[in-house]
C-alpha cells in the first residue's frame, strides 16, 4: 500500500480528500506543522509528502530542505494559495515533485499522486497496450514493404518501441517484439538480396542514397547552403545510439534532418567508410588508386588515406571549401581537438572521424566486464549515453553550437548483436570477419548466405581471380567448424558488423542547427 503524508496547518478541513484518498487504496497520515512532519518522515518511510506551504512556525518552505536531507528521493507536492512567482521558483529550485495551488479538490491531488507514484507502472502498461495495438499495422508494413524508404520507417518504427518497452518488466511483450524484428530483418535480408546488385549497378528513383554517393547527394549540398558545417562521423553508430543521445543535445541544436541511407557491402569501415570519402566503390578505388587500398589479406592499416579520398572527391566535385580533418582514435585525441579547437571553427567544412563506439564494440567481445555491462541493446544505448554525457565530443558539439556552425552527425555502418552460428570452411587466406567472407576456397550453404561468386558484380575488388565474398544475414556469424564449440561461446551475442541487416545498413543521417544565441 502506498503510503502518504499530508502536512497542513488547517488539516481538519482536509478531512474530505483524506477519505476519497483512503477510499482509492492509500495509507494517508496527517500533521500540521512543519516540526512534526519532519520527525514523522524520519521515523516513517513515506511514498509520498504533501507539503503545505503558509504554515506557522516553520513554513513548507523551510521544511523542504529539510526533508529531502532526510528522504532525498521521497516526491514532494507543495501546495500553497499564494500564485506569487518567486514563491514558485523556489519551490522548484527545491526540487519538488509537483505544485498545486488552493483550493484543491480531490481528483487533482488523485492526479499528482499517480503521476509522481504510479508514472512508470502507467506508462508500462499503456505502452504495452499501444505496442499490440500496433503488432498488426507493423506486420502488415513488414509484407508490404518494396522500397528502402519503406523499411527505413519500419526499422524507425521498431527502434522506437524497442527504446519504449526496454523498461517494462512484462517479458512477454520484449519477446514478441524480439520476434518481430527478427521477422522484419529476415523480410529486409531478402529485399537487399533481391536489390542491391540493381542499386549498385544502376541508378533510378528507387536507388537509395549509399556510401559512395553520400558525399555528393547529401553533405556537400549542405555544405553549400551553409556558412560552417562540421561532419561529425562516429563509427559503428546505430539509430537506437541516435536516439539515446538526442536529447542532451536539444540545449544546443535543433534537429533539421532525421533520416537515413544505405551503408554499402561489406558493412565494414575499410570498405564502407572509405567509400564515403572517396565518392566511389571499393573497386573503383582499387584500380584509381591501387596504392591507397587494401584488400582483406594484406598487411597495413585499412583506413589510412581517409583524407586524401576526401580531397579528390572535393577536386572532382570542383568543391573549393576550406576544410580540417580529424580523426580521433585514442581517448588523448579528443582533448587535443579541443585545445586546437580554432582550425575547425576557421575552416567552410571540417570532418571529425570519431572511433569510440567501434573500440567499444570489440572491446565487448574481448573484455567480460564490457560483456556485462552491455549485455543487450538497451544496455547498450545506456552505455552509449554515458559516455558521450562526459565525452570530450559533447563538449565539442556545445562548441560548434557557440560559433554557429551547421553539424552532420552520420556513420559509416551499424552494428547487431550476434546469435546464430554459420558454419563455413575457408583457407588460410579467408578474411577474419565474422559478418562476412571474402577468399579463394570458401565453401559454404547457399542458402544461409547472400554469395557473390563475381565480387566485380557488385563492384568489389578481388585479391585473387578465383575470390568470392559471402554475408552473413540478420543475426547469423561465420563460425569454422574446427573448435566451433568454443568459437560460439566466444562470440555469440556480441555485437558484430559486416553483414546485412537493418541495424547494419539503415545508417542515421542528421542535420542539426545550431540554436540562436
Amino acid at each position: 500500500m502506498v503510503k502518504i503524508l499530508w502536512v497542513d496547518d488547517e488539516v481538519e478541513l482536509l478531512k474530505p480528500h483524506i477519505l476519497f484518498l483512503r477510499t482509492k487504496g492509500y495509507e494517508v497520515d496527517t500533521c500540521n506543522n512543519g516540526y512534526d512532519a519532519i520527525e514523522m518522515a524520519t521515523a516513517d518511510n513515506y511514498d509520498l509528502i504533501i507539503l503545505d506551504e503558509m504554515m506557522p512556525g516553520m513554513t513548507g518552505l523551510e521544511t523542504l530542505p529539510r526533508i529531502k536531507e532526510i528522504r532525498p528521493t521521497t516526491p514532494v507536492i507543495m501546495v500553497t494559495k499564494s500564485e506569487e512567482e518567486n514563491i514558485m521558483d523556489k519551490a522548484v529550485g527545491s526540487k519538488i515533485a509537483d505544485y498545486l495551488i488552493k483550493p484543491v479538490n480531490p481528483n487533482q491531488v488523485l492526479l499528482s499522486i499517480k503521476k509522481n507514484v504510479h508514472s512508470h507502472q502507467l506508462v508500462t502498461e499503456q505502452t504495452t497496450a499501444d505496442y499490440r495495438a500496433e503488432f498488426g499495422h507493423i506486420t502488415s508494413q513488414v509484407g508490404q514493404a518494396d522500397s528502402f524508404a519503406d523499411w527505413c520507417a519500419i526499422y524507425k518504427k521498431l527502434v522506437s518501441w524497442d527504446i519504449e518497452l526496454s523498461e517494462s518488466t512484462d517479458q512477454g511483450i520484449k519477446e514478441v517484439l524480439a520476434y518481430q524484428k527478427t521477422e522484419a530483418n529476415n523480410e529486409f535480408c531478402k529485399f537487399v538480396r533481391r536489390n542491391y546488385q540493381s542499386w549498385i549497378n544502376r541508378r533510378d528513383e528507387r536507388t537509395p542514397v549509399m556510401s559512395h554517393t553520400l558525399m555528393r547527394s547529401n553533405i556537400f549540398p549542405v555544405v553549400d547552403e551553409n556558412r560552417k558545417t562540421t561532419l561529425l562521423l562516429i563509427d559503428n553508430f546505430r539509430y537506437d545510439q541516435w536516439r539515446s543521445i538526442n536529447s542532451m543535445l536539444h540545449p544546443w541544436f535543433d534537429i533539421a534532418v532525421d533520416d537515413f541511407y544505405c551503408a554499402i557491402l561489406p558493412t565494414a569501415t575499410q570498405y564502407a567508410r572509405n567509400a564515403i570519402f572517396a565518392g566511389l566503390m571499393p573497386l573503383a578505388i582499387d584500380k584509381l588508386m591501387p596504392r591507397l587500398w587494401l584488400n582483406d589479406n594484406e598487411d597495413g592499416g585499412k583506413n589510412q588515406y581517409e583524407e586524401d579520398f576526401l580531397k579528390r572527391q572535393m577536386q572532382t566535385m570542383g568543391k573549393s571549401y576550406r576544410y580540417s580533418f580529424d580523426k580521433l582514435v585514442r581517448p588523448e585525441a579528443g582533448r587535443k581537438l579541443i585545445d586546437n579547437i580554432q582550425r575547425v571553427y576557421d575552416a567552410d567544412f571540417s570532418v571529425i572521424v570519431y572511433n569510440f563506439l567501434d573500440i567499444l564494440s570489440h572491446a565487448r567481445t574481448e573484455t567480460e566486464i564490457i560483456r556485462e555491462l552491455t549485455e543487450d541493446e538497451a544496455a547498450f544505448r545506456s552505455l552509449t549515453r554515458s559516455w558521450f554525457e562526459h565525452s570530450d565530443l559533447f563538449t565539442i558539439l556545445k562548441m560548434l553550437s557557440e560559433r554557429g556552425h551547421t553539424v552532420i552527425i552520420t556513420s559509416d555502418h551499424g552494428t547487431i548483436r550476434v546469435t546464430n552460428p554459420i558454419k563455413v570452411v575457408g583457407d588460410r587466406e579467408t578474411s577474419s570477419n565474422l559478418r562476412y567472407k571474402t577468399g579463394r576456397n570458401l565453401n559454404y550453404n547457399m542458402r544461409e548466405v547472400y554469395d557473390i561468386t563475381r565480387p566485380e558484380d557488385i563492384q568489389l575488388p578481388s585479391s585473387a581471380l578465383t575470390s568470392s565474398y559471402i554475408f552473413a544475414y540478420n543475426s547469423d556469424f561465420f563460425i569454422y567448424p574446427n573448435d566451433a564449440n568454443r568459437f560460439i561461446r566466444y562470440y555469440k551475442n556480441t555485437f558484430q558488423h559486416g553483414g546485412i541487416s537493418m541495424e547494419e545498413m539503415i545508417v542515421p543521417f542528421i542535420v542539426m542547427k545550431p540554436k540562436q544565441q
